[in-house]
């Protein structure tokens, strides 16, 4: 932050001025928080309110994500819970900059767990062929940057490094690892919702757990059933200079730092 003339301003949230006069003067803020309920509504509610109060014009939220506006509610809960506030900040005296980029595409080196490189296979509900939207963290943010610094951003903005297939995951697998890769049918988009119920009740994680297992499975049930899908043409031009990293891209660095363990 030094090195480019950045400040650092340590403020608690639930000092709602004192978080107002360390935003003055700004132009836009940026949410980067994720969490459940008291950070999403609670924390961010309380940024929100700050940065009106300081007169900031614009606010883009911590929405990173599929187009959660259309998702069937009760199906992810962690996405509900960011409709739930961008219906709260609609209603600010304040612009704001949605930015939804899919998927973040680092969760298929392992966190997403639908490339099984052991059975050189990619799992799928539903259908092989149903298109979902992936980009990277780091190029959500570099973009994220950009955003921040234009006055005329719009409501909504679409980016995707990628919008891929799980039969389009197998081919690119393959060519990666230079082996035959399939796809393998999991079973039906109601199978998995059953799956995610029957997690619900064994296996329900703690408290205050952002990601148990059944939360992950909410966003590959989105994913497969096409639930979310990200509007076209995207908006990956709006920025010059930006590059875009492709899912071979991934996958190419996560078989480099297989070999090399």
């Amino acid at each position: 932050m030094a090195a480019i003339q950045g400040e650092i301003r340590t403020v608690d949230f639930d000092d709602v001025r004192a978080t107002a006069a360390a935003m003055e003067g700004a132009s836009c803020v940026v949410s980067a928080l994720s969490g459940l309920e008291p950070v999403v509504l609670g924390v961010q509610g309380q940024l929100l309110d700050a940065a009106v109060q300081a007169g900031v014009p614009r606010l883009i939220p911590s929405d990173f994500a599929i187009d959660f506006r259309k998702i069937p509610p009760g199906t992810n809960r962690n996405l509900d819970l960011r409709e739930r506030f961008r219906r709260r900040a609609e209603q600010a005296d304040i612009r704001l900059t949605s930015i939804l980029n899919g998927a973040f595409m680092d969760m298929l080196t392992g966190v997403m767990p639908v490339i099984q490189h052991r059975l050189r296979s990619v799992l799928y509900w539903g259908s092989a062929d149903q298109p979902m939207d992936f980009t990277t963290i780091a190029d959500t943010a570099a973009f994220t940057a950009r955003a921040a610094m234009d006055n005329d951003s719009p409501r909504l903005l679409n980016i995707c490094g990628d919008r891929v297939t799980a039969r389009d995951l197998a081919q690119i697998a393959g060519t990666v690892r230079q082996q035959p890769y399939r796809v393998l049918p999991a079973g039906t988009i109601g199978m998995l919702g059953l799956m995610i119920g029957l997690a619900k009740r064994v296996a329900p994680g703690k408290p205050g757990d952002l990601y148990p297992a059944w939360q992950g499975m909410q966003y590959m049930r989105n994913l497969f059933a096409g639930e979310g899908m990200l509007d076209t043409p995207f908006d990956n031009d709006r920025y010059s200079g930006l590059r875009w990293t492709r899912v071979e891209d991934v996958l190419r660095e996560d078989a480099r730092w297989v070999g090399k363990r």
